[in-house]
């Protein structure tokens, strides 16, 4: 069994920061204290200096697999995330096949076993025509039901309001949406089309993908969730008027019962509109990066705690499907590897507080997805540690990208903080650059009835 005592560590959790050392025995966390002493072969990691994390939890990724593995692969994307910080993540249904019967979800765990870096879960996706699967659903195989309120692959756009109600009224499970109207997007589209031609400015993305077909959209998921009394997580809010939906829920144990909760992703935290100059297709997502006052607004929410969960919505493509005019380059980013450097950057520049980045990376996602044993620093829990370096300047560069797609949006970009370590299951997987150990990651469980 294995031994490893972390020494000499800053830890963050549950709001404190304090010093102290962590003992683990196995896969788990066995003593947490102001000083542990050696025991015969037990290896030391000396954390002096460095700050002590529980792992990322990262409810939204698209690792592309399987059917679209040129992009990026389950394998691939999670050694990027645990090089990131990340030692759990949740990933979406629209790949191909995809993800919307109860034989392909449980294939997908098939294809992660003994290949995941990180600990995982997957989405059982949502259509118009699979409410009896959603019905039959094991509350513990599936991190959540997601649901396209907004053009997504093949027939996973679920606008039927009829089926909408009743998936609302019946899912066994946590509803993720993402919240955009089409037809609403599809007339600016054709308005703009008509004005540009095949030749429209990429900045125009956040107005094609409009405020008011968000705020739309997001309404109509709430007024659905109070209803039916569902538990509805909205998915990457881009907008100020969509946040006064969200009322702020600043206790923890509140989370798992309530009924409407928010996140937001690194990226509409990172950039706004004014980086399509320089950044242009790279950073083309959906919903669209919007305004600088709106990037204020979710800013300001993280800490409000009307967002209840940053994640990444990490979504490769190739370099060379991004280098196209705006209808042929596709949305989406790879983010999953540096996600945890660009928020300790807002640390850096006072935005938030090492606290409130664990709680809204670690805490909130274990407790609103109910994951057992996970996203705390715990005597007994999972022992899913990330061990970070605040004044190690680390410089994005195509040598140092893990991502199979090979590059990033944050490329060049030069941040104060590094990852130094990442523990998996008690398990050392990346450290100082490299991965040291074989993929170990788990197959989530959950505190379900």
């Amino acid at each position: 069994m294995r031994q490893l005592l972390i020494k000499n560590a800053t830890l963050i959790n549950e709001n404190k920061i304090s010093s102290g050392d962590v003992r683990i025995q196995g896969e788990r966390i066995e003593a947490i204290a102001s000083e542990l002493s050696a025991r015969p072969g037990e290896q030391v990691l000396d954390a002096e200096g460095l700050h002590l994390l529980p792992g990322v939890i990262d409810d939204q990724v698209h690792f592309r697999e399987p059917g679209l593995m040129h992009k990026g692969n389950i394998q691939s994307e999670s050694r990027a995330a645990v090089a990131g910080g990340i030692t759990s993540f949740m990933e979406m249904p629209n790949v191909n096949p995809q993800t919307t019967t109860l034989d392909e979800l449980e294939a997908k765990y098939q294809r992660a076993a003994g290949r995941a870096y990180a600990n995982h879960s997957f989405y059982l996706g949502a259509t118009n025509d699979n409410l009896e699967v959603i019905k039959s659903l094991n509350p513990n195989a599936a991190c959540g039901v997601k649901i396209f309120m907004g053009a997504s692959t093949g027939n996973m756009l679920v606008d039927d309001e009829q089926v909408l109600a009743n998936i609302f009224a019946n899912s066994p499970v946590l509803i993720a949406t993402h919240c955009e109207n089409t037809p609403m997007i599809q007339a600016l589209e054709n308005e703009y089309r008509h004005r540009y031609g095949d030749n429209i400015p990429m900045e125009l993305h956040a107005e094609i993908r409009s405020r008011e077909a968000c705020y739309d959209s997001s309404s109509q998921a709430i007024a659905l969730a109070k209803k039916h009394n569902a538990r509805l997580h909205v998915l990457h809010l881009t907008t100020a008027e969509e946040l006064q939906q969200f009322p702020p829920i600043t206790d923890l144990h509140d989370l798992a019962a309530a009924t409407v909760t928010a996140e937001a992703c690194v990226h509409h935290l990172w950039f706004n509109k004014d980086d399509y100059a320089t950044k242009g297709s790279l950073i083309k997502c959906n919903p669209a990066i919007k305004l600088r006052s709106d990037q204020l607004a979710l800013q300001q929410a993280v800490n409000d705690d009307r967002i209840a969960i940053i994640a990444t919505d990490h979504a490769p493509h190739t370099l060379e499907e991004k280098d196209n005019s705006y209808f042929n380059a596709p949305s989406g980013m790879p983010l999953v590897q540096h996600m945890l450097p660009a928020l300790l950057e807002l640390y850096h520049q006072g935005i938030f507080t090492l606290e409130r980045i664990v709680r809204k990376t670690s805490h909130s996602v274990a407790e609103r997805y109910q994951i057992k044993d996970r996203g705390y620093l715990r005597e007994g829990y999972f022992a899913d540690l990330t061990l970070v370096n605040l004044n190690q300047p680390n410089t994005v560069a195509t040598d140092n990208i893990m991502y199979h797609c090979n590059w990033s949006p944050f490329e060049g970009q030069t941040f104060q903080s590094a990852i130094q370590t990442t523990i998996v299951n008690g398990q050392i997987i990346y450290h100082q650059g490299e991965i040291k150990s074989d993929a170990n990651g788990q197959r989530l469980s959950f505190n379900r009835l």
